[in-house]
C-alpha cells in the first residue's frame, strides 16, 4: 500500500468505525431489563411459577404475586401457557430507575412523572416505563410480548 492509499485508510477510519457501531448496534439489540425473579418473555408457566413463588391468585390466564406491600407482580399468560406480559409495581421511592430497566435515561416532567416505551423487535417485546409524580409514586414496568406485525 503506498502513502497517499495509507493516508485515506486513515481519514476514513473513524467513520468506518462509527458507521459500523450504529449498524451492528441497531442489529444487536439488548434490553438492559431481561426478566423478573429470572422470569422472561415466552417462558413456560410451569417453570415461571416455581421461580415465582405461591401467587396470591392463580389461573390460565394470569397470577398475581404480592412481594411486601410496596411490590406486586402480575403475570399474564399466552394460551399455549407461556409468559406473554410481566407487570411489575412499585409503590414509593424503591423502584428501578429508567436506566436499569430500559438501557437509557427518561426524562421526568415537571411534577416527577416519567412515562417512556422501548420497542426492542428483534428480542420480540417491548418495554414500558411509567412512574406518577408526588412524594409517594407508583412506578409500573410492563414487559410484554410483541404480537405479530407489530413494531
Amino acid at each position: 500500500m503506498n502513502r497517499e492509499n495509507r493516508w485515506l485508510v486513515f481519514l476514513a477510519l473513524p467513520f468506518v468505525l462509527l458507521m459500523s457501531s450504529s449498524i451492528f448496534g441497531q442489529a444487536v439489540q439488548k434490553a438492559s431489563f431481561s426478566g423478573y425473579k429470572g422470569v422472561t418473555i415466552g417462558m413456560q408457566m410451569g417453570e415461571a411459577r416455581s421461580k415465582l413463588g405461591d401467587a396470591k391468585e392463580k389461573s390460565d390466564a394470569e397470577d398475581y404475586y404480592v412481594y411486601g406491600e410496596n411490590e406486586t407482580l402480575q403475570v399474564l399468560w399466552a394460551p399455549d401457557k407461556t409468559v406473554r406480559v410481566l407487570s411489575i409495581n412499585y409503590i414509593g421511592k424503591n423502584a428501578p430507575s429508567p436506566a436499569e430497566i430500559l438501557g437509557t435515561a427518561a426524562e421526568a416532567k415537571q411534577d416527577g412523572s416519567i412515562n417512556k416505551i422501548v420497542r426492542y423487535p428483534k428480542l420480540g417485546y417491548w418495554i414500558s416505563y411509567l412512574k406518577t409524580g408526588g412524594d409517594d409514586p407508583m412506578t409500573i414496568i410492563t414487559v410484554q410480548k410483541m404480537q405479530p406485525g407489530e413494531q
